[in-house]
């Protein structure tokens, strides 16, 4: 069974949502946890969905934002602490 453009068309821009609510997710899990692979994600996956024409434009650049500020932190970690490791004691 084949699918008509229109519900290809449905489904990319299904696709493309689900990327901007999910780069915005990662993005922000990534402020807390395992940055240095989640911030990258989040910032592919907005790239995507912004790519792709999605209709939560605004998720997908606070995916790319969150994602942009994971890779920020842990720049700031590694030159602060010279290495990569989370640790409350300093």
């Amino acid at each position: 069974m084949e699918l008509t453009s229109s519900a290809r068309r449905f489904t990319g821009t299904r696709d493309a949502d689900g990327m901007a609510v999910a780069s915005f997710v990662l993005g922000l899990a990534g402020l807390l946890v395992m940055n240095i692979v989640l911030g990258p994600v989040a910032i592919v996956l907005a790239g995507l969905a912004l790519w792709r024409g999605t209709a939560r434009r605004g998720r997908a650049l606070l995916g790319l934002a969150l994602g942009i500020a994971d890779l920020v932190v842990l720049a700031t970690l590694v030159v602060g602490n010279g290495m990569v490791v989370w640790s409350p004691g300093g």
